[in-house]
C-alpha cells in the first residue's frame, strides 16, 4: 500500500499521466506516439520502466542547450558558404554539378554543412585497411590528434591504440579520446598512463535513466588536415574477428578542406562532454588546400535539432537519381519519407537496391527491417542478405556519383535519437568506387525475392509484425 492506494493503482495512475504527457507532447513523432501509448496500455508497470529506459525525453530538452552557442559558431560562415556554392556552379558547369549542388544547398541552409572542394578520398570497405590507414596518421602527428567513437573496446586493437596515444602524448602532442559512456569498455586503470602522459579522455552522456541520445559518431582528426569518418569503431570484431567473423563496414579517409568539419563537431562535442571549453583556434583549423577536386560536405543530426538532417539528404539523393541508388546497413527501418523516396525511384525505373546482414546482432531491428523490406519489393526495389560475415555499413550512393558515408543506419534510431555524423560528397571518381564496392559484394549474397518472402513461415511473419509494431519507438 502507498498512501491507501495499491500497487496496481499507483501503476495505473503512473500510466494515466504518462499517456497524457506522451499525447500532448507537440514535438513528438505521431507514430512514436501511438506506439508508446499501446506500450503503456498494453504493459502496464513494464511499460513505465521502458519509457523510463528507452522513451523518455525530458533529459534531452535539460541537457542539449549548447545547441545554441554552436550555431553562432558557424552562422557567419553558412552566408560564405552561399557565394562558394555560385562558384563551383560557374567552374563546374553542367546538368550534373547543378544537380547535386541542389543537395549541397539544401544541408547547407538545413544543416549548417559547410562544403569544400578540394578533397582527396580514400574509401575503406574493411578494418585492416582502415586501421593501418589510421594509426598511420597518428604515427605522423605533429600537433593534436582528436578522436570520437561511439564504441572502444578493452580488447587487443584498443591498447594497441592507447599505447599509440600515449607514446604520442609523451612526444607532445595534444591527444583527447571521447567515447560514448555506453561504449566506453576501457577501464580508468587502462588509461592510467595515457593521462599520466598528457592525454586526455572524456566520456559523452552518462548512462544513467536511458539508453537513448548515445554519441554514435565515428569521427578521426590528425592535424586538421587529415580526417576519419564512417561506420569503424574500435574493437577486434571491425577487424572480423568476432563472433560474427568478417565484417564488412564503409568509412572515408579525408585529405583537404573537408576535415574542417570533422574538427568543428568533435570540438562541440569534446566541449560538451569534457566541459574544457576548448576555442575555435586556428592552430586546429590550417588553411592548407588539398589536392583533390571532390566537393564534400559534413553533416551532423541529433536529438537536439528538431529535423534528421541525414535522413532529409538520404531522402534528396534519392530523389535525384536516374540510373541508380545502392543502400548497404546493417539496419533499415525507414520512415515514411524514406520509404516512398524509394518506392517512387524504384517505381520511376530507377534501379534501386537494398543490402543487409544474413543474421542479427539485434534481432528484433532485423525482423523489423525484414518487414519493412517486404513492402518495398513489389514497387521493384531488390533487396539482398550479405551472407559473408556481418554488413555493418552505412551507405548511399546514387548514380555513381552522389554517396554518402557515416554512422547513420536507415532507422529510427539514427534519425531521430542518437547522435550522428556523415560525409555527403558529389564525385563519379569516389561514387564509381562506392558503387563498384556494392556491386563486388553482390555473390556473397542472397536476394529477397518477392517469392521467396511470400513463402516465409507463419512465425517468421509473427515476428516480423510484432517487431515492426514496436520498432516507431522514441
Amino acid at each position: 500500500m502507498i498512501f491507501g492506494l495499491t500497487i496496481h493503482e499507483v501503476f495505473l495512475i503512473i500510466n494515466i499521466v504518462l499517456v497524457l504527457g506522451i499525447i500532448f507532447d507537440q514535438r513528438r513523432n505521431p507514430t512514436s506516439t501511438v506506439g508508446w501509448v499501446l506500450v503503456l496500455i498494453l504493459l502496464p508497470g513494464l511499460g513505465f520502466f521502458l519509457y523510463l529506459f528507452l522513451g523518455q525525453d525530458w533529459t534531452k530538452r535539460r541537457l542539449f542547450s549548447l545547441k545554441a552557442e554552436d550555431d553562432r559558431l558557424i552562422a557567419d560562415a553558412v552566408i560564405s558558404q552561399k557565394k562558394e556554392l555560385e562558384r563551383i556552379g560557374r567552374t563546374r558547369p553542367g546538368e550534373t554539378y547543378e544537380r547535386y549542388m541542389s543537395i549541397a544547398r539544401m544541408l547547407l541552409e538545413g544543416s549548417q554543412a559547410l562544403i569544400t572542394t578540394d578533397n582527396e578520398l580514400e574509401i575503406f570497405t574493411e578494418g585492416t585497411a582502415k586501421f593501418a590507414s589510421l594509426f598511420d596518421a597518428i604515427r605522423e602527428a605533429r600537433h593534436h590528434i582528436h578522436l570520437e567513437y561511439y564504441i572502444i573496446r578493452n580488447d587487443a586493437l584498443s591498447r594497441e591504440l592507447i599505447e599509440l596515444l600515449t607514446k604520442k602524448a609523451r612526444e607532445g602532442v595534444e591527444v583527447r579520446l571521447l567515447a560514448d559512456s555506453m561504449g566506453m569498455k576501457v577501464k580508468k586503470k587502462g588509461l592510467h598512463e595515457f593521462t599520466q602522459a598528457g592525454g586526455k579522455h572524456a566520456v559523452f552522456f552518462p548512462r544513467i535513466f536511458t539508453i537513448n541520445y548515445r554519441n554514435h559518431r565515428k569521427i578521426a582528426v590528425i592535424d586538421g588536415t587529415t580526417g576519419f569518418i564512417g561506420g569503424f569503431n574500435i574493437g577486434e570484431e571491425y577487424l572480423g574477428r568476432g563472433p560474427f567473423g568478417s565484417w564488412r563496414d564503409a568509412a572515408i579517409r579525408i585529405n583537404g578542406m573537408g576535415v574542417m568539419g570533422l574538427q568543428l563537431r568533435f570540438i562541440m562535442d569534446w566541449n560538451y562532454a569534457a566541459r574544457e571549453h576548448l576555442e575555435i583556434d586556428p592552430v586546429y583549423f590550417p588553411m592548407v588546400p588539398g589536392k583533390g577536386r571532390c566537393p564534400l560536405q559534413t553533416v551532423w543530426s541529433g536529438p537536439d535539432v528538431r529535423f534528421s538532417q541525414i535522413k532529409d539528404g538520404y531522402v534528396k539523393l534519392i530523389l535525384t537519381a536516374q540510373e541508380s541508388v545502392y543502400i548497404q546497413t546493417p539496419y533499415f527501418i525507414p520512415d515514411d519519407s524514406l520509404a516512398d523516396a524509394l518506392r517512387i525511384a524504384a517505381l520511376s525505373g530507377v534501379d534501386v537496391r537494398v543490402m543487409i546482414p544474413c543474421r542479427p546482432d539485434h534481432p528484433f531491428v532485423y525482423w523489423a527491417s525484414l518487414s519493412f523490406i517486404g513492402d518495398l519489393l513489389d514497387a521493384g526495389v531488390k533487396a539482398y542478405t550479405y551472407d559473408a560475415g556481418f554488413i555493418h555499413a552505412k551507405s548511399i550512393v546514387v548514380d555513381g556519383i552522389g554517396a554518402s558515408v557515416g554512422s547513420a543506419n536507415f532507422d529510427v534510431r539514427s534519425f531521430r535519437l542518437n547522435f550522428e555524423a556523415n560525409a555527403f560528397f558529389y564525385d563519379p571518381l569516389y561514387g564509381s568506387q562506392l558503387k563498384q564496392a556494392f556491386l563486388d559484394d553482390l555473390p556473397k549474397c542472397t536476394e529477397i525475392t518477392p517469392g521467396s518472402y511470400q513463402s516465409r513461415s507463419r512465425w517468421t511473419r509473427t515476428r516480423e509484425s510484432v517487431s515492426r509494431l514496436f520498432s516507431p519507438l522514441g
